[in-house]
């Protein structure tokens, strides 16, 4: 069985809505996974824009998501008794983020990343920041999904 990313909020390569982005409602859209290795132990998440003007820009950053969840709700980086580590993104703000390409620019992808690790948690510390998690996650993942949308600021 292969890892596989969903989002309800979006079909893969196309348009996110409005709500999920910073001049919207800023809302973290609902993600479903299925199909995780055996031997994962937690989750890893990050939400990515290649297409930014100085180079890859994040949006946000989760870890030490647990191994039993299959779904991140709308709004999860707001949700009281939040189990996940949230991971200052590149705004500077630990919580998601949502697109906010430049006026004019074509439309950017917005590539939500899920890893599944061999570890329960991750120690990287929160003033490592996002690229620091996620190169840590990576050196445990046991498998990757991503889903892709796409936001133009009209």
């Amino acid at each position: 069985m292969t890892l596989t990313l969903i989002s309800k909020a979006f079909a893969q390569d196309q348009p996110i809505p409005k709500k999920y982005a910073r001049a919207g409602e800023n809302l973290f859209p609902p993600l479903a996974w299925s199909g995780a290795p055996a031997g994962t132990r937690s989750f890893a998440l990050v939400v990515e824009d290649p297409d930014a003007p100085h180079g890859t820009f994040r949006h946000c950053g989760i870890a030490n998501i647990p191994a039993q969840w299959s779904a991140l709700a709308e709004s999860v980086d707001t949700a009281p008794e939040q189990a996940p580590r949230f991971y200052k993104n590149d705004f500077g703000n630990a919580r998601y983020d949502g697109p906010q390409p430049p006026a004019g620019d074509r439309p950017h992808h917005y590539i939500f990343r899920l890893a599944a690790l061999d570890v329960p948690k991750l120690s990287t510390p929160d003033a490592a920041g996002i690229s620091a998690m996620w190169a840590e996650a990576r050196k445990h993942a046991l498998a990757e999904a991503t889903v892709t949308g796409t936001y133009q600021t009209q």
